[in-house]
């Protein structure tokens, strides 16, 4: 075939429109090899498909050979001129006769995945100046329905799809391997301060449950209103970012040897009040001091001083409203790319919003936590999504939640690999206060609240990797800080558990 080049004006070559990246002789001897030698496909059937070959007749003489040979039936040049003597392509090319000439050319079995690997590269860069053409058509058309950011995201998703096309495909692996990758993990763990094979949360009686925030992992954290859901998150990722260290990784890349890189996506609060809580939390200010400005001058300072050094915290806030799934996940992997990631939260599931394609909400929230879990093993990081809980807690006399009070949560709890969620019976009993005039039962009311301030428990009710149960918090809710309670053994008796 003959091809046409333009050269600009420093005589460097430029592809016309006509002409695409391109091997007419590799596709003929890869070909040629798979016909004389079958087990040829075997080696090459990961790397290429009938998809990746520039000639049309290439495209249908391989899968006609992979259907053969996948029902175990003989794929040569006559067997399969049976079922290609009436392919007018092929007539073109010489008939059945092609068919012998593409075995005489036939290269040598070692060099197959080789060729195999040259084909599928040429496809990918014809691929790639296919999607600029058409990121260049849809820029320059005129349309009210096409914002150019939401054409960015489309961009940027396209791109992303074509790196990333047989990255992920790696196939069945030995036994050996898996078992080496599990005592990289274990040794990890066993250098690691405190045992941990994930990220510390910060929270040493959450760490020791959970093992740390393991990677593609997807943690639901969930809640009633006012149980301190995004209290909770907050606390994790300034725990995370503040302990954020770079160094070299066992093997060899750069990366966080402690701690790491967060991106919260807090759709309900805007970025200025999420940071308002950190401050909070830093400072040991009252965030609602913090919020009408009723500050002492040393509460200030303080407040100052934590925000200066809280400027060089690789924590990434986006505040976008009813963000989409799919740009939530282009924007989570520019993170990546950019600034690196280690740690995701998103505030909360059921704001996020679908393709748009489910017919109910219950599909919906199914594509959400499935995109999640994706994004998760995608990116190989703990994503960590809060959820709102249904009201059927409020009627039961124990309100302890369980997986059943997730709100659609059937998709929820299949797809999640642990399920936390925050509890504070301070909060119902401060409501159940009794009468002035009912002095007994405000005596053993107010006992109760004494036993129960500023104490919160996490409930585990899933955990693929470990056991359920729970966990004590302590709870400071005047800085919106939950931390490590102190126990019997570890305080004065008047502390207790």
């Amino acid at each position: 075939m003959n091809e046409v080049a333009t050269f600009n004006a420093t005589g460097v070559a430029e592809a016309s429109i006509d002409t695409m990246p391109h091997s007419i002789e590799a596709e003929q001897q890869l070909l040629g090899a798979i016909l004389t030698n079958n087990d040829i496909f075997d080696r090459v059937a990961s790397i290429v498909g009938p998809k990746h070959f520039y000639d049309p007749v290439h495209a249908r003489i391989f899968e006609t050979a992979a259907n053969r040979i996948s029902k175990n039936a003989l794929a040569s040049p006559v067997t399969l001129k049976t079922f290609l003597e009436d392919d007018e392509g092929l007539k073109e090319l010489g008939g059945p006769a092609y068919l012998a000439r593409l075995a005489g050319s036939a290269i040598s079995a070692f060099a197959a995945a080789d060729y195999a690997q040259m084909i599928y590269d040429l496809a990918t860069r014809r691929e790639l100046i296919q999607v600029g053409r058409n990121i260049a058509d849809k820029a320059a058309k005129m349309d009210v329905l096409s914002e150019p950011r939401e054409q960015i995201v489309e961009a940027e998703q396209e791109l992303y799809r074509l790196a990333e096309q047989g990255s992920t495909a790696s196939g069945f692996q030995s036994f050996l391997k898996a078992v080496t990758d599990a005592v990289v993990v274990a040794n990890a763990a066993y250098q690691r301060d405190g045992g941990l094979s994930g990220v510390s949360t910060g929270l040493v009686d959450l760490d020791k449950k959970l093992g740390g925030l393991h990677k593609s992992d997807l943690l639901i954290l969930a809640g009633r209103p006012s149980m301190g859901k995004t209290s909770l998150a907050t606390n994790i990722a300034y725990n995370v970012a503040k302990a954020y260290k770079k160094g070299t990784l066992p093997d060899g890349s750069e990366g966080a040897v402690n701690g790491g890189v967060v991106g919260f996506y807090s759709l309900e609060m805007s970025a200025e009040q999420l940071a308002a809580r950190i401050l909070s939390e830093a400072s040991e200010v009252n965030s609602h001091q913090i919020r009408s400005g009723d500050m002492t001058e040393a509460e200030f300072r303080r407040f100052v001083d934590a925000a200066k050094s809280l400027e060089a915290c690789p924590l990434y806030i986006d505040d976008t409203p009813a963000l989409p799934i799919s740009q939530l996940a282009a924007r989570a992997r520019r993170l990546k790319r950019t600034h690196g990631l280690d740690v995701l939260m998103v505030d909360y599931l059921q704001l996020v919003r679908g393709s748009g394609r489910s017919e109910n909400r219950v599909n919906e929230i199914t594509e959400i936590t499935m995109g999640l879990k994706a994004i998760a093993k995608e990116l190989n990081i703990p994503v960590i999504a809060l959820s709102q809980l249904s009201r059927q807690v409020e009627s039961r006399e124990d309100k302890r939640p369980q997986l059943s009070d997730l709100r659609e949560s059937g998709s929820i709890e299949q797809d999640a690999d642990v399920v936390m969620f925050v509890y504070r019976e301070e909060y119902y009993k401060e409501r159940e206060k009794p009468g002035d005039h009912e002095m007994d039962k405000i005596a053993l009311w107010q006992d109760e609240m004494e036993r129960l301030r500023g104490k919160a428990e996490v409930v585990i009710g899933k955990q693929r990797h470990g056991p359920i149960g729970s966990v004590g918090l302590s709870f400071e809710g005047q800085f919106t800080r939950f931390g490590n309670l102190v126990q019997p053994w570890q305080g004065t008796p008047s502390e207790e558990y």
